[in-house]
C-alpha cells in the first residue's frame, strides 16, 4: 500500500444528505467533519478537486429515498452524498490497485454505473463528491463496463474535468442510443387491416425473430409474412382496435412490450397512441405507409428520453428500408438551422456551445427562452465564440416573438432542421415539435417522468424521415471523448461555468440550482475555504485576485482556478 501523503491534521468536511429537502443536506446548514479513512486493498483514497451541481441533484433532494437510484433507502440511517460531476486526485492506493493507479493521478468519475445489471450511480446510490476526501473501490472501479473513471492529464483544469460529465450527457444526446434494427431473437408484432392487399418486401426483418404475432392480416399478407418468417412460427389474430391493445399486450408480453412493432398502412392516430405504449425498452416501431394519420398521436415523452424508444418508418414497401443509421440520424444537419428551446439555461447553453464549436454543425442557431436575464448571459458568453466561428445566433423572446414565424423567415417556411428541447414541460415539448421541418430532428434533453404524454406529428416519420429522439445520462466513452476534445482545444467545458464556491457553499450552491439563480453551471471546490457562493462577476468583491485572472469576456480560466486554489486553501483541523 502506498504511503499516506496527507498530514495528520488534515481535515475532511462533507455534505451528507439525510432525507428529503434542502435542510437535510449537511448538519444545521453546514458541512460536517468526517474522518479520512485509509483504503483497503481494493480501494483508494481520493481528494475531490471540483464538483459540479446539477438539477438532477435537486430531484434527489425532492424525492429523498424514493429517488429511483436509491431503491427506497432510509437516508436517515444510511445517508448518501450529492456531487456526481466530480474531478478527483488519487492520494493513497490499496495494494490490489497499485499496478493501475498511482498517488497524484487525476481522474474524472463517470457516475452512471451498472453493477451486475443493476443501475447504480455515484452521487446517488454511491455517496458522491461533495466532500474533501473519500474512498472509492469496487463499486466504482469494478462495474459491468470495468472502471467508471477516466484519466485526466494536467492539460485541463479541475473545473473542465468536473464539467466533462454534464458535457458528456450533451455529447450523448447526439450519439445514436436507439436500436435501429430488429432484435435477433426478439418479439415482433405486425399490425395490418384486412383490406390491405399491398405486396411488401419484408427482407430479413422477420426470419431472425424469436416470436411473431400478426393482427388484421389479409390472406395475401399472411402468405407474405409466413414466407418471410421462414422457420419462425407466426401467430395470426384478428384485427385489433385501440381499446383492445392493452389487454393484447398483457396477454402476449406481460409488462415487457414487443421488441419490434411493424405497423402497415396505419391511419388512426388513436391506434398509434395505444400501440406505442407496447414498445419494449430500446424497442422500435416501424410505420410503413404513404398517407398521413388522421391526427397527431400522443407519445410518451419520458420513454423517448429514458427508454430510447425508436420510431422509424418508410413510405415505400421495403420494410427494412426504415431501419439503420443511414436513414435515422442522431446529429445536426450540417449547415442547417437549429432551434434551442430553453436555450438560456445551463444545459441549453451547453448544447448551443457544442453547435458553435463543432466543425460540421448548424450555421444558424435560434435561441428561444422566456428568461431574458439569462438570455443576456448567453449572449455575452457565446456571441464572441459564434462570431469567431462564423455562426449566426438569432435571439427569440417568446413573450413578444413567434418562434415559428422567425424560423420560417430563415428557412423559406420549412421549419428548423433540428430542435433541441431542454425544458421538462409536456406542452413545451409538444409545441417544440411544431418548429421543425418535415424531415427535421427533435431531441428531448429534459428529464420528464415516464407516462408524460403529448401530441407529435408522427406521420412525418415515414413520410419525410423526421426523427424524434431523447437521451439520458452518458457513458465512459462519451466522457472520455469530451476530455479528448478539451485537451485538443475543440471544446471548452468551463466556458459554461457561472458560479463557484468553497466547501462551505455546498448547500447554497444546491439552493441556487434549485432556484435557477445562475444561467450557467455552479461548481464547488471542496478543498477551497472562505469563498462564498458567487457568480464569476461577483468575484470582484469576494475574491478580487481570482477575478483579475478571468478571461477577456469574464469567463473562467486555468489561471483563475490556480489562483483560487493557491490563495484560499481549506485549513487544517
Amino acid at each position: 500500500m502506498s504511503e499516506l501523503t496527507l498530514p495528520e491534521n488534515t481535515r475532511n468536511m462533507g455534505w451528507n444528505t439525510y432525507g428529503m429537502g434542502l435542510e437535510a443536506v449537511g448538519r444545521d446548514g453546514a458541512p460536517e467533519p468526517m474522518p479520512i479513512p485509509s483504503p483497503g486493498p481494493g480501494q483508494m483514497l481520493v481528494r475531490v478537486d471540483a464538483v459540479g451541481l446539477c438539477f438532477s441533484d435537486v430531484k434527489l433532494i425532492r424525492l429523498g429515498g424514493d429517488h429511483p437510484k436509491l431503491y427506497g433507502r432510509d437516508l436517515s440511517v444510511e445517508p448518501t452524498r450529492l456531487g456526481h460531476e466530480a474531478s478527483v486526485t488519487v492520494i493513497e492506493v490499496g495494494e490490489e490497485l497499485a499496478d493501475t493507479y498511482q498517488p497524484g493521478q487525476r481522474l474524472a468519475i463517470q457516475p452512471d454505473i451498472h453493477q451486475d445489471g443493476m443501475s447504480t450511480a455515484y452521487g446517488y446510490t454511491i455517496p458522491g463528491g461533495l466532500i474533501q476526501y473519500h474512498l472509492i473501490g469496487p463499486e466504482v472501479l469494478d462495474g459491468d463496463e470495468g472502471a467508471y473513471v477516466i484519466p485526466v492529464t494536467d492539460e485541463i483544469g479541475y473545473a473542465s474535468a468536473a464539467l466533462s460529465e454534464p458535457w458528456a450527457c450533451v455529447e450523448a444526446a447526439y450519439t445514436q442510443r436507439r436500436r435501429l434494427s430488429p432484435l435477433d431473437g426478439g418479439s415482433r408484432w405486425i399490425i395490418a387491416d384486412p383490406s390491405n392487399e399491398t405486396e411488401y418486401d419484408f427482407g430479413a426483418s422477420l426470419s431472425a425473430a424469436g416470436s411473431i404475432v400478426a393482427t388484421g392480416a389479409s390472406d395475401a399478407l399472411k402468405a407474405q409474412i409466413t414466407a418471410a418468417a421462414g422457420d419462425v412460427a407466426v401467430s395470426f389474430e384478428d384485427e385489433i382496435s385501440a381499446a383492445d391493445v392493452a389487454a393484447f399486450g398483457e396477454r402476449h408480453t406481460g409488462e415487457d412490450g414487443f421488441d419490434d412493432i411493424i405497423m402497415l398502412a396505419p391511419s388512426s392516430a388513436e391506434l398509434v397512441t395505444e400501440v406505442a405504449k407496447l414498445i419494449a425498452f430500446r424497442g422500435t416501431m416501424n410505420m410503413v405507409a404513404d398517407t398521413a394519420l388522421d391526427g397527431e398521436p400522443d407519445i410518451d415523452f419520458g420513454r423517448l428520453h429514458y427508454h430510447y424508444t425508436a420510431y422509424v418508418g418508410t413510405n415505400g414497401t421495403a420494410i427494412e428500408a426504415a431501419y439503420g443509421e443511414d436513414r435515422n440520424r442522431a446529429d445536426f444537419r450540417p449547415g442547417g438551422v437549429a432551434a434551442y428551446v430553453g436555450a438560456a439555461g445551463p444545459m441549453g447553453q451547453m448544447h448551443i456551445q457544442r453547435s458553435i464549436e463543432m466543425e460540421d454543425g448548424p450555421d444558424t442557431l435560434v435561441c428561444i427562452d422566456l428568461d431574458q436575464d439569462r438570455m443576456q448571459v448567453l449572449i455575452d458568453t457565446l456571441t464572441p465564440l459564434a462570431d469567431a466561428k462564423g455562426k449566426k445566433m438569432v435571439i427569440v423572446d417568446p413573450n413578444k416573438d413567434d418562434a415559428r414565424t422567425i424560423i420560417d423567415g430563415l428557412t423559406d417556411g420549412r421549419g428548423a432542421d433540428d430542435v433541441i428541447v431542454s425544458v421538462p414541460v409536456a406542452v413545451v415539448m409538444s409545441d417544440a415539435g411544431k418548429l421543425m421541418a418535415d424531415d427535421g430532428m427533435l431531441v428531448f434533453f429534459a428529464g420528464i417522468a415516464n407516462g408524460t404524454y403529448g401530441p407529435l406529428d408522427m406521420s412525418q416519420v415515414y413520410l419525410s424521415n423526421a426523427q424524434f429522439t431523447g437521451t439520458s445520462g452518458s457513458s465512459v466513452a462519451d466522457q472520455a471523448s469530451v476530455i479528448e476534445k478539451a485537451i485538443a482545444g475543440s471544446l471548452t467545458p468551463s466556458l459554461n461555468l457561472a458560479a463557484i464556491g468553497g466547501i462551505e457553499a455546498g448547500q447554497d450552491g444546491i439552493k441556487a440550482v434549485m432556484e435557477g439563480t445562475f444561467a450557467g453551471k455552479t461548481l464547488i471546490f471542496p478543498n477551497v475555504s472562505g469563498v462564498p457562493l458567487s457568480s464569476l462577476k461577483g468575484l470582484a468583491d469576494v475574491a478580487p485576485d481570482v477575478y483579475e485572472k478571468l478571461g477577456p469576456n469574464g469567463e473562467w480560466t486555468r489561471e483563475a482556478e490556480d489562483t483560487l486554489i493557491a490563495n484560499y486553501p481549506a485549513p487544517p483541523k
